[in-house]
């Protein structure tokens, strides 16, 4: 150990023992990063004594959209960060595609960095992207490399997208692109709805007699637009090689062909969001555009088909794709159509999680843990760093009350734009401390704590880490 080391005592943790048992052990952290756990209280001074409080990794949200620099009206680095630890969220890894400029190369990376970096409370890395935008297949390979080279383990694309700063690929591009990633390393994550259904759907209910309702946006990009564009990610990672992500999937279909993609051996993983495992399409007909977000939440049965694939393995990770409008004003500006697409949910994915899936028995702790701390960790590159409580891990952990019941009230979301779907919803479980490396950043009667001490993380055996 370096001489002016700093080592820390973490004591009467209780942790998940497999399934939802639970033991009582000690942690050591020594600079950051966790030296050692045993079952032993330990000798000497004692820096955080937990009382028996269940503790569990700190959280990781995969995909988020904290729209800085460009973006701020809605969110910023702070408040997004700000609130992911307040949610028991250590780590976010933010979008390409929501600041400008973009997120596609190493120098517009560098620019993100230097402004969001002072700003940050808990951990983050980055998806970098490849849009239609001049669309160029050897600058293409020649900036996934060089973010390769940077740290950056996983980029953005779309089969349909309505940013003009980033558009969609098509068929053929995306292979491209599947390709060169296969070879690099890098994994695709695809917003995948079928852009001619998605179009063509569009185009009929502005038409129809219910144009301007939520039924009539649902049914522009229906589940057979979403199943269709999964089918198309899942045919070209079997084609090219790569490694495919399908993110904020929300249909049974998606799930019912992942799971048989997997059986091949194709190399798909797929995410899913806490609004999709909440709400229905009865549920976007009573909200309207408080709930609008692309892909749409669809019928009770497709909310069951991820719940069972959240369950059983075939939907890795569940992520929030946290993308606040500013509210009212985009929220209501009249047509369903021009409503702004997205909601906050960093705040509440561990907390959602823990009290609908682990307290009302449709998963265990054991899985819950794995859905929001682990899988996200090895799919974007970061499990030699995140998501355990190993020796060589960094010192990112949460205190939880599993049995406190509490009420969402978006006006009490640390989240810069105050509305929520899950307004008025009681949930079970919530998070009393966060810890990122270490470092407490959050306890609940006393808000946040300290200045800012994210950092962005790059693999261990990133050579420019």
């Amino acid at each position: 150990m370096k001489k002016d080391s700093k080592r820390l005592r973490f004591v009467r943790a209780r942790v998940c023992a497999g399934a939802s048992s639970t033991a009582e052990c000690a942690l050591t952290v020594c600079d950051g990063r966790i030296e050692a756990i045993d079952r032993a209280a330990g000798l000497g001074t004692v820096d955080v004594d937990f009382g028996g409080r269940l503790v569990i990794p700190g959280a990781m949200d995969g995909h988020v959209h904290f729209d800085e620099p460009g973006f701020t009206h809605r969110e910023t680095f702070a408040t997004g960060t700000i609130a992911a630890a307040a949610g028991g969220v250590t780590t976010v890894i933010d979008m390409p595609c929501t600041s400008m400029p973009p997120v596609t190369d190493v120098a517009s990376l560098d620019r993100k960095l230097k402004v969001i970096a002072p700003k940050a409370s808990v951990d983050f890395a980055l998806w970098a992207g490849v849009r239609g935008n001049d669309f160029a297949l050897d600058h293409v390979r020649r900036s996934l490399q060089m973010l390769y080279s940077y740290g950056v383990r996983s980029i953005k694309t779309y089969l349909v997208s309505g940013m003009p700063t980033f558009e969609d690929l098509t068929r053929l591009q995306l292979e491209e692109v599947m390709r060169i990633a296969a070879d690099i390393g890098l994994t695709v994550g695809v917003h995948a709805e079928d852009k001619r259904a998605v179009l063509e759907g569009v185009e009929r209910e502005m038409h129809s007699g219910d144009r301007e309702g939520p039924l009539a946006y649902a049914r522009s990009r229906n589940a057979e637009a979403e199943a269709k564009g999964i089918a198309t990610c899942i045919e070209l990672a079997e084609k090219t090689g790569a490694r495919v992500h399908i993110v904020h999937m929300a249909c049974a279909e998606g799930v019912r062909l992942l799971r048989a993609a997997r059986a091949r051996g194709v190399s798909v993983t797929a995410e899913t969001c806490p609004h999709f495992l909440a709400f229905t399409i009865d549920d976007f007909v009573r909200m309207g555009s408080l709930l609008k977000t692309a892909p749409v939440v669809k019928s009770a049965a497709d909310r069951d088909a991820l719940w069972e694939g959240v369950a059983d393995g075939t939907i890795d990770m569940v992520a929030t794709d946290h993308a606040p409008a500013q509210w009212p004003q985009e929220k209501q500006t009249g047509s369903i159509w021009t409503d702004y697409g997205g909601v906050p949910g960093v705040e509440l994915l561990l907390p959602f999680l823990l009290s609908e899936g682990v307290a009302k028995g449709r998963i265990d702790l054991q899985r819950a843990i794995e859905l929001v701390c682990a899988a996200p960790a090895r799919i974007h590159g970061l499990e030699s760093r995140k998501g355990g409580l190993q020796p060589g891990m960094d010192g990112d952990f949460v205190a939880i009350d599993p049995e406190q019941k509490w009420t969402v009230q978006a006006d009490k979301l640390l989240t810069r734009q105050k509305y929520t779907p899950f307004e008025g919803m009681e949930l079970t479980g919530m998070v009393m401390r966060t810890f990122v490396r270490g470092t407490e950043v959050f306890e609940r009667s006393r808000g946040m704590l300290g200045a800012p001490v994210g950092q962005l993380v790059r693999p261990d055996h990133d050579s420019a880490a």
